[in-house]
């Protein structure tokens, strides 16, 4: 009895068989060139774009991707309590500071740094809105394809006035493309480094825009020399797609007056300096005084 052979189609959850499904891939799109149909395809935890040959593509189990998501999310469950505790430890510092040693009382109250995030992925921009919401950072997120983002970030920037920006969605090294020095050999690196020099045309000051730019395997050099104060990916590897959310997350609720060591920055996060690296950045938290509510008559 010969088995029917399973449909591959758009939305569908699959693997590799060349890389032994080691990342789990969503069909975003198939193409078909001279009898050969290809996958355009997003990872479903990494920032990666790929594509394959449909042959190439193994269908995943669904109690297989239910086993492997719990292993993602218990790892951004982990990452998510050291953050808290690393914000709490904080946040006893500024009240220390905010009551001269606990010697006086104040009611003050904190303004954490607006961020405005910039994803190419629509789903993982959700995801990464409600990380934001769960931490407590104000937050404005806008889904726009990669290629797009140079000609929409400095409207954006006008209308929005944040002080942190995020640019990402997808990318990826293609090794018969070029060498890793060649930013041509990326597939979206170039719109990533030309929206990072649009937008501090608009804010040049490192400390007034901290900006992360980049996704999976992205060209960190590059992002870096154009302005980025943080960006991915220094050994080229993949990114989870949260990794943006625990960096500036962690600058917004630094203080103004302080430095954020870069370690400070990328020891929660999922990727690590792999993934991840950038260069000493003030704060953007402000306290404020009294803190006195509005009562209704």
């Amino acid at each position: 009895m010969e088995l029917t052979p399973v449909k591959l189609e758009v939305n569908a959850i699959v693997g590799r068989k060349s890389h032994q499904c080691d990342i789990l891939f969503r069909i975003i799109d198939i193409l078909e060139s001279g009898g050969v149909r290809t996958a355009i395809l997003y990872g479903e935890d990494y920032r990666l774009v790929a594509d394959a040959p449909i042959d190439d593509l193994e269908l995943i189990d669904p109690r297989e991707y239910k086993r492997r998501t719990k292993e993602f999310r218990s790892m951004e469950q982990q990452s998510l309590e050291l953050f808290r505790q690393d914000i709490d430890l904080q946040k006893q510092k500024q009240e220390y500071s905010s009551t001269n040693a606990y010697r006086e009382e104040y009611n003050y109250f904190h303004v954490p740094g607006k961020v405005l995030h910039l994803d190419g992925d629509q789903s993982y921009l959700q995801k990464c809105l409600d990380l934001y919401e769960k931490i407590g950072v104000p937050v404005t997120g806008v889904h726009c394809n990669e290629k797009e983002m140079p000609e929409k970030i400095g409207p954006l920037i006008e209308k929005y006035r944040p002080d942190i920006l995020v640019i990402t969605g997808h990318d990826a090294y293609t090794k018969s493309k070029g060498k890793k020095s060649d930013i041509n050999a990326y597939r979206h690196s170039r719109f990533f480094v030309n929206t990072v020099k649009e937008a501090r045309r608009r804010v040049p000051h490192l400390d007034q825009l901290v900006i992360f730019a980049g996704a999976c395997q992205s060209h960190f050099e590059s992002l870096i020399h154009a302005g980025a104060n943080f960006a991915s990916s220094p050994l080229r590897v993949n990114i989870h797609a949260l990794d943006p959310v625990y960096i500036v997350a962690k600058i917004s609720f630094t203080a103004f007056t302080e430095p954020v060591n870069v370690w400070d920055i990328l020891r929660n996060t999922l990727t690590g300096d792999k993934g991840l690296g950038g260069i000493e950045t003030r704060g953007v938290l402000r306290t404020g005084m009294p803190y006195k509510p509005v009562e209704d008559e």
